[in-house]
C-alpha cells in the first residue's frame, strides 16, 4: 500500500514548482502538512488541465468534493485524502476552504473568459488566496492580520502565474486577462489565441505586472512583525515569483510563445537567501 505522505512528497517534488522550494527549510511536521496541501491542489488542478472530456472532468471534481468530506468524517480513499486526514488532526484546516479550492477549479470548466478584474479576483481568491489562508494555518501565526497578508499574497501569486502562462492558457482556449482590459489596451482575444505579440500587448502586460507588484506590496505591508519568521515560506515564494516577474518584464513580456522560468539552482539560492535573511 502506498504511504500517503510519500505519495504527496513525490507529487510535490516531481512538479518542479516554485512552491516546493519554499517548503525546504520547514520543520518536518509542517513540511509534511504543507506538502499534503500542495499535493491536493495539484490533483484537482490536474483534473482540469489534463482531462479533455468536460463530463469526465466534472465527475472527477465531484469525486474530489466527496473525498474532502471523507477526510473530515469518514475513510478517504486517495493517498492525498489519507495524508490530509492526518494533517487536520494537527492543523485547523477548514473543510469549506478545501472545497472552495475545488470551486475555483470548477470555474475553469465553466468559463474561459473573465469580464473584469472583479470577476477574475473571485477566481484568484478561490484557487490561490484560499490556499494562502490554509498555508498560513500550517506555518503558524499569532496575529490575525497575517490572514490579510496571506490573502493578498495568494492574489499576487496567481496573477504572476496568469502573466507567465498567457500563451499556454491560450492554447487551452482560456484567456484570464479581463475582457474590459483587453478592450482598453486594444488587444483582441484573437491576437492572444494566435500568439501575436504587439506593443499594445506589452502595455497590457505591463499593466498586469504593475497590479501584481502592488498586491505583493500590499501583502507585505500587512504582515505583522511577530509572524514574519513563521511565514518565511510565503516570503520565499514571493522572492522567487517577483524575480520571475522581473525576468518576464525584462524579456519584453514574450509570454505568448514561450514560458519564462528560473532554474532550480537559482530558486534554491533565492530560497536560502530569503530564509536566512528572515
Amino acid at each position: 500500500m502506498t504511504d500517503p505522505h510519500a505519495y504527496c512528497q513525490e507529487k510535490a517534488s516531481s512538479s518542479g514548482s516554485s512552491f516546493y522550494y519554499s517548503f525546504m527549510f520547514l520543520p518536518p511536521e509542517r513540511r509534511q502538512a504543507i506538502t499534503a496541501l500542495y499535493a491536493f491542489c495539484r490533483e484537482v488542478d490536474d483534473v482540469v488541465d489534463e482531462c479533455h472530456d468536460l463530463q469526465v472532468a466534472q465527475t472527477k471534481l465531484d469525486w474530489w468534493r466527496n473525498e474532502v468530506r471523507q477526510v473530515y468524517g469518514g475513510q478517504p480513499q486517495h493517498p492525498v485524502g489519507q495524508a490530509l486526514k492526518d494533517v487536520i488532526q494537527r492543523f485547523p484546516l477548514p473543510m469549506e476552504q478545501l472545497l472552495e479550492v475545488i470551486d475555483g477549479m470548477q470555474m475553469d470548466l465553466n468559463q474561459t473568459r473573465y469580464l473584469d478584474w472583479k470577476a477574475l479576483n473571485l477566481y484568484c481568491y478561490r484557487v490561490a488566496s484560499v490556499v494562502g489562508l490554509l498555508s498560513a494555518e500550517i506555518f503558524g501565526y499569532t496575529n490575525r492580520q497575517t490572514l490579510k497578508y496571506a490573502h493578498d499574497l495568494g492574489l499576487a501569486f496567481q496573477l504572476t502565474n496568469i502573466i507567465r502562462d498567457v500563451g499556454e492558457d491560450a492554447r487551452r482556449g482560456r484567456i484570464y486577462l479581463p475582457v474590459d482590459e483587453l478592450q482598453r489596451f486594444n488587444v483582441p482575444a484573437r491576437q492572444i489565441l494566435d500568439a501575436k505579440h504587439s506593443d499594445n500587448f506589452r502595455e497590457l502586460m505591463a499593466f498586469q505586472a504593475a497590479r501584481a507588484r502592488q498586491l505583493y506590496d500590499q501583502a507585505f505591508a500587512q504582515l505583522p512583525a511577530e509572524d514574519r519568521k513563521a511565514q518565511r515560506p510565503g516570503l520565499i515564494m514571493a522572492a522567487i515569483y517577483r524575480t520571475l516577474l522581473d525576468e518576464i518584464e525584462a524579456d519584453g513580456f514574450l509570454v505568448l510563445d514561450r514560458r519564462t522560468s528560473l532554474t532550480p539552482l537559482r530558486k534554491i539560492w533565492i530560497a536560502g537567501r530569503t530564509w536566512f535573511k528572515g
